[in-house]
């Protein structure tokens, strides 16, 4: 088969590798750098093409990576026919835009949490300090850094932030301030095409924060652990509702719902992810029987998709300035990754890297050798399965051991461990009862 993969964010590497490997021809567009430069992530590794469009019609599928960029230009092509697999226009907004976001839940019977939208911080502000007695969050609306959601422990908290962000220039777009509601944050997803949903929904739980016991700034996603189940609760209450929207909306692709659980058992939806989720499809791989046939049966509205109903838990390892982007592309490459064996490379699934050089040892002797080597910060995601959370993780954290980078790599070393702890909560509430400690 003929895959075309667009990459904006220089996320695909590994999906690219793992379907070259099953035998597909691929072809990989990898969007440029912030400043216009042209990325080295995949260098040496797969195929790359300058533009997308002149492969378009080459393509038997086309996969995307992201909804930030192209989402505009790719849709005359998805409105022709032509075998897309991800993100479109509306169904992007229901990710980047709150307020939308927010309405496609209600028009589906889903309770929301109450929430104000803002478009000045003097506003926000104003509104904080005249509620000191409830806790809040803000979310940015628009494809803007995740640094700006910010969940405050208090309302001078909330209002600090406020204040800062106020002193680095009006908000690029509209905001919302929701009030925080205490639960057990978790998540569920699905694979959706003219066929519906596949009948496997994805029950996952993130870890966004960089340090242990969710300590340190917000990296989006630092660890997840996820499991494909056919009953999910979840799915029943905030996923299956949206079908006719999706239907409506011609999409096909991942879409994914992340909540909070309180106490009660009462669901409040947080946001949306209507794209490939990072590092979370990078796990999804170890669970799939095969990389992208079963998308383009997909997109062809025939569900062939067959995953694995064991336990993936992913680690993110990076390397400084990880997770900040102060240092440039140049700066960051060309640190090998000793370690990666024939045994354990189908556990690792490389984020930016690419081929290269480094000295291995050799007996007495020093030879340089080829050798997978970082080309930015972030740079794997290493994954284990198992029947239970348990066995996921002792798998990931086994395959981190026997890796070695030059330049003292960061991961969290309990992903996993709030999720044992969670779950027979969630289990006496009615959900996630498919999963094992």
């Amino acid at each position: 088969m003929k895959v075309l993969l667009i990459d904006a964010m220089s996320s695909f590497l590994d999906f690219a590798l793992r379907c070259e490997a099953e035998g597909h021809e691929v072809r990989v567009f990898v969007g440029p750098l912030k400043n216009g430069d042209k990325s080295c992530i995949g260098n040496g590794l797969f195929t790359r093409v300058p533009s997308w469009e002149p492969h378009m019609k080459w393509a038997d599928l086309i996969v995307v990576s992201d909804n930030a960029k192209y989402t505009t230009a790719l849709e005359p092509y998805r409105l022709k026919g032509f075998p897309i697999f991800g993100p479109n226009i509306e169904t992007t907004a229901w990710e980047l835009n709150r307020e939308r976001g927010q309405e496609i839940l209600r028009s589906a019977g889903i309770p929301t949490i109450p929430s104000i939208p803002f478009k000045k911080y003097s506003e926000a502000i104003d509104f904080v300090s005249r509620n000191l007695d409830k806790r809040y969050v803000c979310k940015p609306n628009g494809d803007v850094s995740k640094a700006l959601s910010y969940c405050s422990k208090s309302g001078q908290d909330m209002i600090f932030m406020l204040q800062h962000w106020a002193k680095q220039g009006a908000p690029k777009d509209s905001f919302i301030i929701q009030e925080f509601h205490k639960g057990i944050e978790m998540a569920v997803g699905g694979w959706f095409g003219p066929g519906g949903f596949s009948k496997y929904f994805l029950e996952n739980f993130e870890h966004k924060k960089l340090m242990n016991d969710d300590k340190g700034p917000n990296t989006g996603e630092q660890g997840t652990v996820m499991k494909y189940v056919t009953e999910s609760l979840l799915a029943e209450e905030c996923l299956l509702p949206l079908e006719g929207e999706l239907y409506r909306q011609g999409y096909t692709g991942y879409i994914d719902v992340a909540v909070i659980i309180d106490g009660k058992g009462k669901v409040w939806p947080l946001e949306f992810t209507t794209r490939p989720g990072w590092p979370l499809f990078q796990i999804q791989q170890q669970l799939h029987s095969n990389t992208c046939e079963w998308m383009l049966d997909m997109v062809n509205g025939v569900d062939s998709f067959t995953p694995s109903d064991k336990v993936a838990v992913g680690v993110v390892v990076s390397m400084p300035d990880y997770p900040y982007g102060a240092l440039t592309q140049e700066e960051l490459s060309g640190y090998p990754v000793w370690g990666i064996t024939d045994k354990n490379r189908k556990w690792i699934h490389p984020t930016e890297m690419m081929l290269g050089l480094a000295p291995h040892e050799e007996g007495n002797k020093i030879k340089t050798l080829p050798c997978m080597v970082s080309a930015g910060s972030n740079l794997m995601t290493v994954c284990g399965t198992g029947n239970t959370v348990e066995d996921a993780q002792e798998r990931a954290y086994k395959v981190i051991d026997q890796l070695e980078v030059p330049n003292s790599p960061i991961f969290r070393t309990d992903i996993g461990e709030r999720v044992k702890k969670q779950l027979p909560e969630l289990q006496k509430l009615g959900y996630a009862t498919q999963w094992e400690i």
